[in-house]
């Protein structure tokens, strides 16, 4: 933040104590942050610098602040400046296709968490398909899949809350699993089982992660999709995160 407070100083001439009045804070504050005698860590401090010094959204997401022009009414789920973490809000999982697809080609690590998983990631069409194609984006990607257990009392669960017939479920599971197994020919892919009842579905994406949920009679792509970003102390994605890996711990590897 000493570093910003010079490009102000540099670029628009502004005084320590302009800076400080726009930041709200005393300029012996401004000083010393200049100068690395203190440094700014309460995430607090770091949005009201962002607003006062008008900072662009670009900017703001490396701070892991919310973007000023994303803030819109609409109820509590979409007031992103109470979570930082969450930087875009997607009415459904199409609307963030295009910008899923563009982070895929380029990421090193990709976790998917789904229920069949042929819409993300089984099909020759799916979302993610041709992205993770090694011909088509990094080789040294590690991808990992987390799908509904074909076998488990939990899928015969959500076969009924979505009006579907198990077998018709599982058959999808099963498929999705046999063209991860042809992309694991080339790529580092891992498959795992899991027997829970299904509730978050996400696709992480390095330092990115696409969340949705599952509700009877709701499939995971026809939910609001959360876009949210890591940050040094936000809790969603780190939460997110360890339920995926706590859930490939305890599942069954497939592929």
């Amino acid at each position: 933040m000493g570093a910003v407070f010079r490009h102000v100083q540099q670029y628009t001439g502004a005084s320590q104590s302009r800076i400080a009045v726009a930041a709200g804070m005393t300029q012996a504050r401004v000083n010393e942050i200049i100068n690395s005698r203190r440094e700014v860590t309460r995430l607090d401090v770091y949005e009201r610098i962002a607003d006062g010094l008008h900072m662009p959204d670009d900017a703001r997401h490396l701070l892991g602040l919310a973007a000023s022009r994303e803030r819109r009414a609409g109820g509590a789920a979409f007031d992103l400046a109470a979570f930082p973490e969450v930087v875009r809000v997607y009415a459904a999982q199409g609307s963030a296709a295009r910008e899923i697809r563009e982070q895929a080609r380029e990421a090193t690590e990709v976790d998917v968490l789904a229920v069949r998983g042929l819409g993300l990631i089984g099909l020759n069409d799916s979302l993610l398909r041709n992205c993770l194609q090694p011909a088509q984006g990094r080789k040294d990607r590690r991808i990992r899949v987390a799908l509904l257990d074909p076998d488990s009392d939990a899928l015969i669960r959500r076969a009924a809350e979505i009006g579907e017939s198990t077998e018709s479920l599982s058959g999808g599971v099963r498929l999705t699993e046999a063209k991860l197994r042809e992309l694991a020919a080339v790529s580092d892919v891992q498959v795992y089982r899991y027997r829970m009842l299904p509730t978050w579905r996400f696709i992480r994406i390095d330092s990115t992660m696409f969340v949705s949920a599952f509700d009877a009679g709701w499939e995971g792509h026809e939910s609001a999709t959360y876009k949210l970003m890591e940050t040094p102390h936000g809790p969603l994605f780190r939460g997110f995160r360890r339920m995926f890996e706590a859930v490939i711990d305890s599942g069954c590897r497939a592929v």
